[in-house]
């Protein structure tokens, strides 16, 4: 009975153990896609405000046409 309430008050459970330590793993894991994925939009948001700016430069009034 001994054995018993041991395990039942005070043992860790090495399949909980395993589960905590695969879900902090995880947890790291999404963090660090999420720092990837901002600096990555972060990038793409400079870039195309970057575009933007190029765009707004050129004078469609002005501007040769293509091919005639």
């Amino acid at each position: 009975m001994a054995k018993a309430l041991l395990g039942y008050v005070g043992g860790s459970d090495p399949r909980l153990l395993a589960e905590m330590r695969r879900l902090q793993q995880r947890v790291q894991d999404l963090e660090s896609e999420l720092v990837r994925i901002q600096a990555e939009n972060e990038a793409l948001t400079a870039a195309a405000s970057h575009h933007d700016r190029v765009i707004e430069r050129v004078d469609a009034h002005q501007a040769e046409p293509a091919l005639t």
